[in-house]
């Protein structure tokens, strides 16, 4: 089950659509819960869905992975924690779970009640409803079988809440199987990128810290930034981009397809995560695995797979002076261009969809045998 499926940006929602294709054509039977704006894409398994817009959402998703779960060998839930807890345990159904965040801060962050950064977070004791959420999501992570976390970082943090260390391995975010690409000449036109170009693929939310990201650019003349994804941050980005006069220089595409995104990362210079909090950004990965360098933040497990100076750059997090200087070396250093392209697909070499679906698949088998 994943809180997001496509046609919604996001890592979560690649990844579990991904996993679920795999998974069903390696000859088992796939189930799909979500909850959805407006009808999920159909896939060759059923894909169950609740509205957003219902009041009752999250006790009508919960009652659904109930129902669904009692046919099932195992559940695997990619967000919606809780509610996946409580189903699977209504059916009773083992839980695997894939730990993307702490939800809690990013709930938080969300209502404007913490400003802060992840690791700050953590030493915030919080009023009774911050108490209670820690407490919710803590109980439903140790009711499950295994935890999976896409970066040693994030299972750090996750055994800071009173994990099992046995029941909580790193199993890394993937590289999409790359098909052949038109040249990327071609691709620049197709996308109508013109001269220096950046590129963004994710979510649109306050993580993001894209306002970071036009401070920057501000600085550095000449440099376009295509942004490829939707999210509740949108609108206040458009109207922060005019501000800044980047009307010109800043693109918003809307949503693509994964391999929409395949496409701008190697029609691109290089992919740009002005980020104040990452786990193992699935972006990343797909920009390396295209051949596209990365200038990023170094924040949660963003250095676990960009290294700087091999396949990217890598500044300090809320600080659009050191964003900036990294992009005008990057765009003023032809040599250092190349150098980091040539280092990037390799990079990620180990991170293949069968690799790592396989092993998450042998977590899923073990989970159903216990």
């Amino acid at each position: 089950m994943s809180g997001i499926w496509p046609p919604d940006s996001g890592g979560p929602a690649s990844h579990a659509s991904a996993l679920a294709s795999f998974l069903h054509g390696r000859g088992h039977a796939v189930e799909v819960v979500t909850t959805a704006d407006t009808r999920p894409e159909r896939r060759e398994f059923p894909v169950r869905w609740v509205s957003r817009r219902s009041a009752t959402r999250h006790g009508r998703s919960a009652l659904l992975i109930r129902k669904h779960a009692r046919d099932a060998d195992v559940v695997y839930a990619t967000s919606m924690v809780r509610r996946a807890a409580i189903g699977s345990r209504l059916a009773p159904t083992p839980l695997v779970v894939k730990l993307v965040s702490d939800e809690v801060f990013e709930r938080m962050q969300r209502e404007g009640r913490f400003t802060g950064s992840l690791d700050a977070f953590q030493h915030v004791r919080g009023g009774a409803r911050v108490r209670f959420l820690r407490g919710t999501r803590t109980r439903a992570l140790r009711g499950a079988r295994h935890v999976l976390s896409p970066s040693e970082y994030l299972r750090d943090l996750a055994l800071g809440w009173g994990l099992d260390p046995a029941r909580v391995s790193v199993v890394p975010n993937t590289v999409p199987e790359i098909t052949s690409l038109p040249p990327r000449a071609e691709l620049r036109a197709e996308l109508a990128l013109d001269g220096d170009t950046l590129a963004f693929a994710g979510r649109l939310g306050i993580q993001k810290s894209l306002g970071v990201a036009f401070e920057a650019l501000r600085s550095v003349p000449d440099v376009g930034l295509a942004i490829a994804g939707e999210g509740p941050e949108r609108e206040r980005l458009e109207r922060r981009s005019h501000e800044l006069g980047l009307d010109a220089r800043v693109r918003f595409l809307g949503s693509l397809s994964r391999n929409g995104v395949l496409r701008l990362f190697r029609a691109a210079d290089g992919s740009l995560l002005s980020s104040s909090w990452e786990n193992f950004p699935h972006t990343v990965v797909e920009a390396l695995a295209v051949g596209c360098p990365v200038i990023a933040t170094s924040v949660g497990g963003v250095p676990e797979v960009v290294d700087d100076g091999v396949n990217g750059l890598l500044v300090p997090p809320d600080d659009p002076q050191a964003l900036s200087g990294a992009i005008s070396r990057f765009f003023a250093d032809s040599a250092l261009r190349r150098r980091l392209a040539d280092g990037a697909p390799g990079s990620v070499a180990g991170y293949s969809e069968d690799a790592v679906f396989t092993r998450i698949e042998d977590v899923l088998e073990q989970a159903a045998r216990q």
